[in-house]
């Protein structure tokens, strides 16, 4: 009984805590009150004291719970003491000693406690008692009345407590045990969570290589194809072609170079040069004709823009004149850059034979969708058999960096 409060147990129900004390209130100090009314007022007036003490040391307790003293320590030998001096006064307390069994389970400091402070009030309610009814009455007492009922409310508040303490052990281990296991859930998701993160990354800096691949080496390699083997036609007929296709051959393959080492280093400004993005798109169209021999038509304005910008306008030419050589036939490409207070708009016509837009599933325009919704813009492909095709592409004005 030595052993410090109980406080966790204090705060931890706190509606079972005020329920017990409704009841105590009601089924064990206001009948012993209310007993003593016709009894003289010594007795009355003893038996008053003693409840107005189990109340104020039961308010002490709920206001100091960490007081050795005042706390509820002090609250369990205040009512086990005092308990056998009503049992003296109106001569029993069985059922003020009953309904006080609570408040041994609730303050003490652990099952041990629970049961000395238990046992110690019912010693001291029996006492007083026999006390009362002297030598002469002990017989009596002890075969019937308060001295029965306080023994067996002992024994079973002792085995109704313990199995009380026991669920209450099992269901917090029980909720320690799930708090653990939501905790490790939470962790696993986690992981999930980042393992799926960075397979995402991962899958999204493919598409990105992808995409520059496509748009760079592989445009590139194409174009070194085809001006290999018109070089290699034109080798006998025409000495002064195959020395320009050369040339050709040669910058393509520098400006692969270039690309792949840009790509390998991540660079941000590959197949750009300094200067208006307008004279990086006409030296593409100037070697496209070059190389084609399609004729061009070009109104490139002034706009400005981002370096993000200026890549994709960039690509989606690119990609839109290496659709033409491959595909289109054309014999005529009509190229026009403007900005507009909605934005930057890039048109690209040609005269060939067109195709079924819903029927195209190139990686090429797929790129060029993904390329400019990245930046907030749209692509637009209008074709049809025989009647040439249109390419519009549209992004958001951010400024020239």
């Amino acid at each position: 009984m030595d052993e410090g409060p109980r406080t966790g147990a204090v705060s931890g129900t706190p509606v079972l805590h005020r329920w017990n004390a409704v009841l105590w209130v009601l089924l064990g100090l206001l009948p012993p009150a209310i007993a003593t009314a016709d009894d003289p007022t010594a007795t009355r007036t003893g038996v008053l004291v003693l409840l107005g003490a189990f109340s104020l040391s039961y308010a002490l307790a709920a206001l100091f719970p960490d007081q050795p003293y005042l706390g509820p320590h002090g609250h369990l030998y205040v009512l086990a003491l005092g308990m056998g001096g009503v049992s003296y006064l109106m001569g029993g307390g069985a059922a003020l000693y009953v309904f006080s069994q609570p408040h041994f389970w609730i303050y003490a400091a652990g099952p041990a406690a629970a049961i000395g402070f238990s046992a110690l009030a019912a010693i001291v309610v029996v006492a007083g008692d026999l006390l009362r009814a002297g030598p002469d009455g002990w017989w009596t007492e002890l075969t019937t009345g308060n001295v029965v009922a306080v023994p067996l409310a002992y024994a079973g508040s002792v085995l109704l407590g313990l199995a009380v303490r026991r669920m209450t052990a099992e269901s917090e281990a029980r909720a320690r045990q799930l708090a653990d296991e939501l905790a490790g859930a939470r962790r696993r998701l986690a992981d999930i969570e980042a393992e799926s993160l960075r397979r995402q990354g991962a899958t999204e800096e493919r598409e990105r290589l992808a995409r520059e691949i496509h748009d760079t080496l592989a445009q590139g390699f194409a174009s070194i194809i085809v001006l290999a083997e018109a070089a290699r036609t034109a080798l006998a007929a025409d000495p002064g072609r195959t020395a320009q296709q050369l040339r050709s051959i040669e910058n393509t393959a520098r400006e692969n170079f270039a690309e792949a080492r840009a790509l390998v280093g991540a660079g941000p400004h590959s197949g750009l040069t300094p200067g208006p993005v307008s004279l990086t798109l006409r030296r593409t169209l100037d070697r496209f004709a070059e190389d084609t021999g399609i004729t061009l038509n070009a109104e490139l304005g002034e706009v400005s823009c981002d370096q993000p910008t200026r890549i994709a306008l960039l690509r989606c030419l690119q990609e839109s004149l290496a659709n033409v050589r491959k595909h289109a036939g054309a014999s005529t490409v009509a190229v026009v850059l403007a900005q507009h207070p909605y934005g930057i708009e890039l048109e690209v016509t040609d005269d060939g034979g067109g195709f079924v837009v819903e029927e195209s599933r190139g990686f090429g325009l797929d790129g060029m969708r993904k390329r400019l919704a990245e930046l907030g813009g749209e692509l637009t492909v209008t074709s049809s058999v025989g009647d040439g095709t249109l390419v519009l592409a549209v992004l958001p004005s951010k400024g020239q960096v």
